[in-house]
């Protein structure tokens, strides 16, 4: 995944040129060297200024990640489950694009259906055979006799 774009979608492919990395210490594994080794990757992209992203794939993702999107319309990435900074770097390369496609997919419009006549009317013959069924098991014995 270290090439040189990153395939979101079908339509869109991000330059990895377009992507910052920062490292730091990170708080998970790493025996001795936890405390000397920056091996936690954060992963930047500038949303506001990405010349891949058209304005309605744009609005899109400010709207559904404006929780991971600081005020400054950059995405923030991070990735600490490996002792190795490549592996990390590699992980949040692979979250970035699913948090990204994520973000762009659009639900399938549903369509408004009706019940079909027949399936109504067995609907509710099943319905009058229940209510009937009930009516016999509560019918009460006169006391006339």
């Amino acid at each position: 995944m270290f090439g040189e774009t990153i395939k979101i979608t079908n339509r869109l492919t991000i330059p990895e040129a377009e992507l910052r990395f920062t490292a730091s210490r990170s708080s998970g594994p790493g025996g001795q060297n936890v405390n000397k080794v920056s091996s936690r990757v954060t992963l930047w992209f500038d949303v506001l200024h990405s010349p891949s992203l058209s304005a309605e794939e744009r609005d899109l993702v400010l709207t559904r990640l404006h929780s991971r999107i600081n005020k400054d319309g950059l995405l923030r990435v991070t990735s600490q489950e490996s002792r190795s900074q490549a592996a990390n770097r590699e992980a949040a390369i692979m979250r970035f694009a699913d948090i990204l496609r994520s973000a762009l997919q659009t639900a399938p419009v549903r369509r408004t259906s009706s019940i079909s006549q027949s399936a109504n009317l067995r609907r509710l013959s099943e319905k009058r055979q229940r209510s009937l069924l009930k009516k016999e098991r509560s019918h009460k014995p006169s006391l006339d006799t």
